[in-house]
């Protein structure tokens, strides 16, 4: 979950459904798929970001995303003559409800098994019920694996690594692998799960009041020294605010694939949103 100050949001609240949520009109409006390097493709609407990983033995899907998500990738997934039953691996970035709402179905129609990092299962089986902070609910999702810190997924041949980057939300996940491009160079992939305190997060204790959770400060600055390790050519991320998904396809038709290609643009990106954390713990600090 991104939330940008002025963003034109619109309240969700599906009375029965178990859904509540904030949903941007990005959130939802289509966005036609595409290949980004290798069998790796994207699968989202303009600002969700979901990823299809294909593999002679089956696929793995990135984000499920909204709960009206289900049905926009599935499109996007048969747009690209692949097939949604072929699914065999859901994984997520984080354990809010506009990039879990959709998992259920999911599972449902495709068989898949959910992969989720340890911090996170508590809120996925509980819907968000259960989130330090929730800000929005979803239908609970069966975990079928629970994962830690650089346990790798593995399906024909491709194989992900889970980086536990925390804070966001307690098991927030950035995932990396290695695709090849056209010309058979090698290039590390990162799509980063989250790296944003909300405004209402509370990263120190103050006022009588507790951290959101303990160690939530500890948990972001490790995030940023994970991510900042990482070795990246091709960023990705949960959001396509994260990495410029709609300025980069404009580019698309005259640069190719290439334009995925953007180290300068992830190392920024982390240090900014650093920045920005440093600066709202600095003043939770003062208070």
């Amino acid at each position: 979950m991104r939330m940008t100050r002025g963003w034109v949001l619109l309240w969700a609240a599906l009375a029965g459904t178990g859904v509540s949520g904030q949903v941007t009109a990005a959130m939802t409006a289509p966005q036609k798929p595409f290949r980004i390097a290798g069998d790796l493709y994207y699968v989202g609407s303009q600002d969700l970001a979901s990823y299809l990983v294909v593999t002679p033995q089956g696929d793995i899907l990135v984000n499920g995303n909204l709960a009206s998500s289900p049905p926009q990738i599935r499109a996007s997934v048969e747009a690209l003559g692949f097939r949604w039953r072929d699914i065999k691996i859901l994984l997520n970035g984080q354990a809010h409800y506009d990039h879990s709402a959709g998992n259920a179905q999911i599972l449902r129609e495709t068989g898949a098994q959910l992969m989720v990092m340890d911090g996170d299962v508590s809120a996925m089986e509980s819907g968000g019920r259960d989130d330090f902070e929730p800000i929005g609910t979803f239908p609970p999702a069966h975990v079928s694996r629970v994962l830690q810190d650089r346990d790798t997924v593995s399906l024909g041949g491709v194989t992900l690594t889970a980086h536990k980057t925390a804070g966001h939300t307690r098991g927030c996940t950035t995932w990396t692998m290695q695709v090849h491009d056209k010309q058979g160079r090698e290039l590390d992939v990162v799509i980063v799960g989250g790296y944003a305190p909300l405004d209402s997060y509370r990263l120190v204790a103050s006022a009588g009041h507790a951290a959101s959770y303990p160690g939530i400060a500890e948990d972001f600055k490790r995030t940023f020294a994970t991510l900042q390790s990482l070795p990246c050519d091709i960023f990705l991320g949960s959001h396509g605010g994260y990495f410029n998904l709609q300025g980069k396809l404009a580019k698309m038709a005259s640069q190719g694939e290439a334009v995925w290609i953007d180290p300068a643009g992830y190392h920024r990106a982390v240090q900014e949103a650093q920045h920005a954390f440093e600066q709202q713990l600095q003043k939770q600090t003062l208070r």
